[in-house]
């Protein structure tokens, strides 16, 4: 707690118009005239919270000259993801313009609980107000984001999520036309040709699509990069819509 408190007095030494203190709940609240001070990597951050921290956030590190991570080309915008985590961890709602595939730019209302990495890209979990549904929106197709100050109503928030609330089991096998799967088997760790995983209804799609898993009735996929299947398919209609993962492939 000392550390702390030293810690916020030299960062408002730093940046003196960045935070107030509330005395009524003894917290330090960002102004409206906040502006940063410090860099940080969006990407960096969202995976730091994602798996956690002890001892350093978004710390500068010196890259690996043998080791690599994947190339990636979606980034997310540091004030966009900013706004929308200030909403979640302050149960609030946003007024947002967002640029849809569909719509072309639109101007929503929407109540975030989650921020998710679907492999590919971020995308934020929220109640959409003008669909009045629970959907997913990708991250950086936000244009601008403002909070909301009225309190959101019951059925807009997480717990009211039906879809994310719901676990389900995914049996995936190497695909049944591989002439030899033990070598399937051994990259993702299977046990008796079988990998079981227990994810959300609602991010189940995207690990589906993300490792290109055949998902017909009879594993009718040809492609080289077909290389699970889907085994309990049958079992899992009501809650996985398949015909949305080779839609947006």
């Amino acid at each position: 707690m000392a550390s702390c408190t030293r810690d916020l007095s030299l960062y408002r030494e730093l940046a003196p118009g960045n935070a107030v203190l509330m005395h009524e709940n003894k917290r330090y609240v960002r102004t409206e005239t906040f502006r940063a001070i410090f860099e940080h990597d969006p990407e960096s951050v969202l995976r730091t919270l994602a798996n956690g921290f002890v001892d350093g956030f978004s710390l500068p590190h010196e890259k690996s000259p043998t080791c690599f991570d994947a190339i990636r080309l979606v980034y997310p915008n540091a004030d966009i993801i900013s706004a929308i985590m200030r909403a979640i961890y302050s149960n609030s709602a946003i007024w947002c313009e967002y640029e849809s595939l569909s719509s072309g730019t639109t101007k929503r209302e929407l109540v975030p609980h989650a921020i998710v990495n679907s492999g590919h890209r971020w995308h934020v979990r929220a109640y959409d107000r003008k669909g009045k549904e629970f959907r997913d929106f990708v991250c950086t197709r936000f244009k601008r984001v403002e909070l909301i100050e009225a309190e959101p109503h019951n059925y807009e928030l997480a717990e009211a999520d039906s879809v994310w609330n719901t676990v389900c089991e995914l049996q995936l096998v190497p695909h049944p036309r591989l002439s030899h799967s033990k070598a399937i088997e051994m990259d993702y760790g299977m046990t008796k040709g079988m990998l079981h995983l227990e994810v959300r209804s609602a991010l189940a799609i995207y690990l589906l699509r993300q490792w290109n898993v055949d998902c017909t009735e009879d594993a009718t996929l040809t492609g080289d990069e077909y290389q699970l299947y889907l085994k309990n398919k049958n079992s899992l209609v009501d809650l996985i819509d398949y015909k949305s993962i080779y839609k947006s492939r």
